[in-house]
């Protein structure tokens, strides 16, 4: 089976401003980030920063979902997006639930995800 975006229920995750609640994680309960020195519908992470930031890429089995999208790389590969801005996971998160990346360098960001949010693969 390819890849499924999940959701993870987080209740002692305190993220800025206090806010808590589910992230977005990957079928290993791996936590995905964001980056906000990424255009819309882009990367701007290759080369180094992918080694630490690997690209949350699609798998030959996946199959879309709602609330996600696909983008293009450089090297012509397809990232998982959500509202445009591309998913990432982090090298020095080491176990499902760890999510040591957030807020690094004030740029690299869980992603919550509000109340009934879900996102339904098909």
């Amino acid at each position: 089976m390819g890849s499924v975006i999940l959701l993870m229920s987080c209740a002692s995750y305190s993220g800025s401003g206090g806010n808590s609640g589910a992230i977005l994680t990957d079928d290993q309960g791996m936590t995905l980030y964001t980056f906000d020195r990424d255009p819309a519908e882009q990367s701007a992470c290759n080369g180094t920063c992918a080694a630490k930031w690997p690209p949350y890429l699609r798998g030959s089995e996946d199959r879309t979902a709602d609330g996600l999208s696909l983008i293009k790389r450089d090297d012509g590969t397809e990232q998982w997006a959500i509202n445009g801005k591309a998913l990432y996971r982090w090298a020095a998160d080491t176990k499902p639930g760890d999510r040591t990346g957030d807020n690094v360098g004030g740029v690299w960001h869980v992603v919550p995800l509000d109340g009934d949010s879900s996102i339904k693969a098909y």
